[in-house]
């Protein structure tokens, strides 16, 4: 164990110590914040410049109803006819102008309205905007040449929309359930992929830096290779989750510092995405928050943390011993190490597709069983647990994951005693299949 936790200590502060993890630990919640700060300008951003936009209106269409302005849009309609109006727009006295076609036939459901520039088209936010208020304008000029109840029609523009009630908390609106479990599921399962690759590449290639470089043979004469092998699993580990635990820490803070310095107002922010989707009603947003805050504290955290954590060392321990055993494998030859890490790297992708069907239908039967599977349950199962997932399959996933995990490890060691020290040749799969059963 001694000499265990050398190994461990050596990977762990050689790593944490290089320039290269200093920066990357610092840089990246500044590129967050630096983010958060351009994404507040953008939704706060304001266009001062307003167009104001001519109406040639031959049949008078505009008697009956008024074209809505808006913010950035103003509408006039001139006592003059098309082209003098036209000519206006070349002048730059109005920034275009629209021709309102005579309308014929209320029952037609496609008018086209002819929009004249001299220089400067719409650009596409522009063109929504005249769009909406043009159709605006043509629906209150229906219901009045129709002669239509405003009240009844009204009443037709009603949204159901349905709230879900659990029957032993009727008074619980679990409406947001779904969603909110399908966001931290989708978290923590990609956490969950970004960790596998990029730290259990990290052993990887460790592995296979000390071989080409033969730093190996020294070390491999005073330690047992399994030893070799698992302090630096578990250093790389330690620096992966310094890594997570520092940026835990800085983004909230750095994101936090941002919105007071910069006197971002959410509200603001909140309503420049909603007009970008069109408008959304505030109050409606605002109790859809509140659904949200109630929902998250509803969670089990106490079980989703603490399992969160286990199926993070035993997803990183079982792909990181594998990784392991491919760079021991591998030569100065990054091309050859391509064949012997797909068989990694597939159960790796098929199980966050899988994920993302399982934060879409927790408890279908691909999720499952993908959830139980011990190379996708540590990608898979953490996608499910806000959903509340049975307490069996939870159990089963855990233990098949811990001896999946027990028996990849040692066969990793097998693999990596022979090919630590095995140079000058193509190691192939089934090579690899032989130094597991070698004694």
């Amino acid at each position: 164990m001694d000499k265990l936790w050398l190994i461990v200590q050596r990977e762990y502060l050689t790593r944490v110590k290089k320039m290269s993890f200093i920066l990357a630990t610092i840089l990246t919640p500044l590129a967050f914040g630096l983010f958060f700060i351009v994404v507040g300008f953008i939704f706060s951003y304001e266009d001062g410049d307003v167009k104001q936009i001519a109406i040639s209106d031959p049949g008078n269409v505009l008697s009956v109803s008024k074209i809505p302005n808006t913010k950035s849009i103003t509408f006039t309609k001139p006592q003059k006819d098309l082209e003098e109006l036209k000519k206006d727009v070349e002048n730059e006295k109005y920034s275009g102008v629209i021709a309102i076609p005579i309308i014929k036939n209320l029952y037609d459901k496609s008018i086209e309205v002819d929009y004249f520039y001299s220089e400067n088209g719409l650009d596409i936010d522009s063109k929504n905007k005249i769009e909406r208020s043009l159709n605006r304008f043509l629906r209150e000029y229906k219901v009045n040449k129709l002669g239509l109840d405003k009240k009844n029609l009204e009443a037709l523009e009603g949204e159901l929309k349905l709230r879900t009630l659990s029957i032993s908390d009727e008074e619980k609106d679990t409406s947001m359930k779904a969603g909110v479990g399908a966001a931290i599921g989708g978290f923590m399962g990609f956490i969950m992929y970004m960790t596998v690759f990029i730290y259990g590449m990290m052993v990887m290639r460790s592995v296979m830096e000390e071989k080409v470089n033969r730093i190996v043979e020294v070390m491999i004469s005073s330690v047992k290779p399994f030893q070799l092998m698992m302090g630096k699993i578990i250093g790389v580990g330690g620096v992966g989750l310094t890594q997570v635990a520092i940026w835990a820490i800085l983004i909230p803070i750095i994101s936090i510092s941002v919105q007071l310095i910069f006197g971002f107002d959410p509200e603001a922010m909140n309503e420049g995405a909603a007009g970008m989707s069109g408008g959304v009603d505030q109050e409606e947003m605002a109790y859809q928050v509140a659904q949200v805050m109630l929902e998250l504290k509803s969670q089990n955290w106490w079980l989703i943390a603490p399992l969160f954590v286990l199926y993070f060392l035993g997803g990183y321990f079982l792909y990181a011993s594998l990784f392991a055993a491919v760079g021991s494998a591998m030569g100065d030859d990054l091309g050859e190490g391509q064949a012997l890490t797909i068989p990694i790297t597939i159960p790796v992708i098929l199980a966050l597709y899988i994920m993302m069907v399982a934060v879409k239908s927790p408890n279908s039967s691909l999720a499952v069983w993908a959830s139980i599977f011990p190379l996708f349950s540590p990608i898979v199962m953490p996608s499910r647990l806000a959903f509340s997932p049975p307490a069996w399959q939870i159990a089963l996933s855990v233990v098949v994951l811990i001896a999946t995990c027990v028996f990849f490890v040692w066969l990793s060691a097998r693999i990596y005693r022979v090919g630590i020290l095995m140079y000058g040749k193509k190691v192939t799969l089934k090579e690899i299949g032989k130094w597991m059963f070698r004694a």
